[in-house]
């Protein structure tokens, strides 16, 4: 059977996500492989050395900080990390080489961003050949060295014409370059779902008649939905908090003059999204693209507090036209009003964009796999020759 390893971390949720849409692509369309995740973190510090010495895991300190909302600085703190990471080259190097070594993977795919120069190096001294892609979960690099890491033999799967345009320009050949249409979604965001949009939006206490807006922060929510919940008085919402109960509680004690429901966890996100016009949140790459796969226009924000790896997002929303982007909460009431105005023009651009890229980049996975079988091929064709 073969083996693709999924490279991935917890720090937000976009990462996990890909590879369960990787997954269950691949098992929707029957394809003869093994997708393994592959949680970096456990590999570089298998013992939980981290866990014991501080309490918590790298990525919950991340993770906490969107969930406050805490996000100013984080560019220059990215730096730090960077870093970090190139101090620690080395002994991340031999412990990469060690799993490789018991794993033989026939396939390693990242989905992560930051640690793709010590995954193909380690990747090529324990098992040459076998090739390494890394697939961004975001709509653009954010240089240098970020996604794209020039001089490395890395395989790019860019989802927008803009991160193609970066891998060239760093360097990044032709050859070792994938196109897709976009990010990788679940196969669920795909899936027609026939049932009676009014009677369940009726179901829920929202009046059918009236817009609602979707306002989702990732997987554990954030405070600033509170916010929104206020500055929206008007307007009826759906509030995804995520793991966040405690917000979620907050949320549904709220007063408001329009109808308002707070949701908690959810497998079922592409439905809940779907009894929605407009989505409402930050510019994640993940959140603004199932929110367009589903046909909502987006309103977001654009800040100081903007992670910078996303920060290209907003551009993408104003040139295709599928929304628009705040500075400041204090903002939202006459943007929420110009957005419902000229909905069904929104709706129409929203409509236009086609994503495919979880199964485009399924067909990069056969591809590079057929590539490899065929060289492999050869080598054992010349290996015989040669002893003859």
């Amino acid at each position: 059977m073969t083996t693709i390893d999924l490279v991935y971390f917890n720090a937000g949720g976009g990462h996990r996500a890909a590879v369960q849409a990787l997954q269950e692509a691949a098992k929707e369309q029957g394809r003869p492989w093994t997708l393994r995740p592959l949680n970096l973190v456990r590999v570089l510090d298998p013992n939980a050395s981290f866990q014991r010495l501080t309490g918590f895991e790298p990525e919950d300190y991340y993770n906490l900080r969107l969930r406050r909302g805490w996000t100013a600085g984080l560019a220059q703190e990215l730096k730090l990390l960077q870093g970090m990471i190139h101090l620690a080259h080395r002994p991340m190097l031999a412990a990469l080489r060690r799993h490789w070594l018991q794993a033989r993977p026939d396939l390693v795919v990242s989905v992560v961003p930051n640690f793709n120069r010590v995954l193909a190096q380690s990747l090529q001294a324990a098992c040459p050949g076998v090739p390494f892609a890394t697939v961004m979960t975001d709509l653009a690099d954010h240089p240098p060295r970020f996604w794209i890491e020039p001089g490395v033999e890395q395989h790019l799967v860019c989802g927008t014409p803009r991160a193609a345009e970066q891998a060239l320009a760093a360097g990044v050949p032709g050859a070792r370059l994938h196109h897709v249409s976009g990010m990788v979604l679940r196969p669920a965001f795909y899936r027609q779902v026939l049932s009676d949009r009014r009677a369940d939006r009726a179901a829920l206490g929202l009046d059918p008649d009236r817009p609602v807006a979707a306002v989702m922060f990732g997987g554990h929510g954030s405070r600033q939905m509170l916010k929104i919940a206020r500055a929206l008085p008007d307007t009826q919402l759906l509030l995804l908090c995520g793991h966040n109960a405690a917000l979620q509680a907050e949320l549904k004690a709220l007063q408001r003059p329009a109808a308002h429901v707070a949701l908690g966890f959810t497998q079922n996100v592409p439905r809940v999204l779907q009894l929605a016009d407009v989505f409402v949140g930050k510019p994640g790459p993940g959140s603004i693209s199932e929110a367009v796969q589903l046909g909502l226009p987006v309103l977001s924000f654009e800040n100081a507090s903007t992670l910078p790896q996303e920060r290209y997002n907003v551009q993408w929303l104003r040139e295709l036209g599928l929304g628009l982007a705040v500075a400041s909460v204090r903002e939202l009431p006459d943007a929420m009003r110009g957005l419902l105005q000229r909905l069904p023009q929104y709706q129409a651009r929203v409509r236009w964009v086609d994503n495919r890229a979880v199964y485009e980049v399924l067909e990069v996975f056969d591809e590079l796999l057929r590539t490899r079988g065929a060289a492999a091929q050869g080598q054992r064709e010349q290996a015989a020759a040669l002893a003859a």
